[in-house]
């Protein structure tokens, strides 16, 4: 039975999936920055076929009647990838309630705009680690992927799952304000509820699931280094989404967080801020991905000081701000797997590329910082044969800029032009 489930789901995928095109498009390279060898091409043609990457050739004409676009005098790379995003959903405010603001319909035309802005910034992939209105993501995937709405190719978690106030609920309200059932999705006080609710969201239609494995520092009431979930209900979680042929990822800012959600066999861990060596060391071991949102601190930080959150966030952020970067330093030195992932949504869509130059200040070469946003961040997803490489088979993703990104890679946040599955976006 589960056999079955997988091959469905894949069958069904694949046709959500499928290019708006079916024609042949060329596209021209000044150069073509190819992350999964490292290698700078100059000057080739990318033939894109039903919408994946036919061949990558050395330029010479493609027949007179073909559709070329000139991209010779660019640096074009693969569509980037933002593995911690958070499109179906308003930025974050200095109001605890402001999830309940908005209801379902405005919440989708929003994230319908989050989609078009996220895409056209060059990031043509993305995983969406929860929606407050629990399938919010996953109803914006499938809009996506039946052209309805234009946007990037979305791997969505649905709701999160979370102990009862913890760092996935609305909390911090006026009193005898009611948070509405659909923005519960995932609240669980059990392992039993855990396999429940992971199986809810399965069925929904989520592609993975995402714990809060510790506090928050948006979250009102919790505390980043304090583990909400022990090991039994990340263990439930961890079996019955690979039961279903789905995978789990943890928000854990501790220390000791982090390691009970690796030693319960997370794919990855989000945020990891207060990671100590004993947890850099163990997730190398393990190969569990570290996505490590290293700048989003500073936006909190002015923003959030000049606009009045609580004095709380502030405080959690300036808390553990430094030490996520330091941590993320001592990560790439260790060679963990660091795929590229941001928290957009706490800050506004479309700045994503920003983290690039942060990533390189605390320790990458600009190839590793365009490596994370590409072949990492594929793997993590599990999608490495469709995205994050311009080879044969792939699809026809990608971005061109002015300049090359591996001299300055703030070029990344100057996208010029964007195709999505060999087409055209900007």
């Amino acid at each position: 039975m589960n056999h079955l489930f997988r091959l469905f789901a894949a069958l069904f995928a694949l046709i959500l999936a499928a290019p708006a095109t079916a024609e042949t498009v060329y596209v021209r390279a000044g150069y073509l920055i190819e992350p999964s060898t490292g290698q700078v091409l100059e000057d080739r043609l990318i033939r894109i076929e039903d919408g994946r990457v036919a061949a990558v050739t050395p330029w010479a004409p493609p027949p007179p009647e073909a559709k070329l676009i000139d991209w010779s005098a660019y640096w074009v790379l693969p569509g980037l990838i933002d593995v911690h995003v958070h499109l179906a959903d308003y930025l974050q405010t200095n109001n605890p309630a402001e999830p309940l603001l908005h209801g379902p319909e405005e919440t989708a035309y929003l994230g319908a705009r989050n989609a078009r802005i996220t895409l056209e910034a060059g990031f043509t992939t993305v995983h969406d680690v929860g929606s407050y209105r629990g399938t919010g993501n996953i109803e914006l995937r499938g809009a996506i992927n039946r052209g309805d709405v234009i946007g990037p190719r979305i791997n969505a978690v649905g709701g999160y799952i979370t102990r009862p106030g913890g760092g996935g609920e609305v909390t911090g309200l006026p009193k005898g304000r009611v948070v509405p059932p659909e923005m519960r999705m995932g609240v669980a006080r059990n392992p039993a509820e855990v396999t429940q609710k992971v199986n809810l969201l399965l069925d929904k239609g989520a592609d993975s699931i995402k714990l809060i494995a510790t506090g928050a520092v948006l979250t009102e009431g919790t505390e980043p280094g304090v583990i909400e979930l022990p090991g039994a209900h990340i263990r439930a979680a961890v079996v019955a989404a690979g039961a279903r042929g789905s995978w789990v990822t943890a928000h854990a800012h501790g220390a000791a967080g982090i390691k009970l959600a690796i030693n319960n066999g997370v794919r990855g861990i989000e945020h990891a801020s207060l990671i100590d060596d004993e947890g850099i060391a163990l997730a190398k071991a393990r190969g569990t991905f570290l996505v490590m949102d290293v700048y989003n601190g500073d936006f909190i930080a002015e923003v959030g000081r000049r606009d009045g959150w609580s004095a709380s966030i502030l405080r959690k952020n300036d808390e553990t701000t430094e030490a996520q970067r330091q941590g993320f330093t001592k990560a790439v030195r260790a060679g963990v797997k660091l795929p590229f992932g941001t928290d957009a949504g706490v800050f506004p869509h479309g700045l994503n590329a920003r983290q690039f130059a942060y990533m390189v200040r605390h320790g990458m070469t600009p190839l590793q910082a365009i490596q994370s946003a590409t072949t990492v961040a594929a793997e993590f997803l599990g999608w490495e044969k469709d995205v994050g490489s311009l080879t044969p088979g792939h699809w026809g993703d990608m971005i061109a800029v002015k300049a090359n990104p591996l001299a300055d890679v703030t070029e990344l946040e100057r996208v010029q032009h964007v195709i999505k599955g060999g087409v055209l976006i900007r």
